[in-house]
């Protein structure tokens, strides 16, 4: 049994049209943040980075060591520091995973 742990968080934009009316301020931290999450992914911290089309939501799904480490790890990130969108984060069991 792996002694990883897995964690979702969730943001979802305080404006539905936050990808089309972001200020620069906006857009320096989601800069911040991609370059965050490919780090992290290089890291083998992020499991999955995906989000909706529209951008009404960012979802990010954590494998880590422990629940301190993902807390770290998701209060650590630009988007969230700047207070983007309403920021949240759980556990997560995977029950299925197909190949890829």
């Amino acid at each position: 049994m792996s002694s990883t742990m897995d964690f979702i968080s969730l943001i979802r934009p305080k404006r539905l049209d936050f990808l089309t009316t972001m200020t620069p301020e906006e857009q320096t931290a989601m800069e911040e943040h991609r370059e965050y999450v490919r780090n992290m992914i290089a890291q083998g911290q992020i499991f999955l980075d995906c989000g909706s089309p529209d951008g009404t939501i960012g979802i990010l799904i954590y494998r880590v060591d422990s629940a301190i480490e993902a807390r770290r790890l998701f209060y650590s990130d630009p988007a969230v520091i700047a207070g983007i969108g309403y920021p949240e984060l759980y556990p997560l069991t995977i029950g299925h995973l197909a190949a890829s």
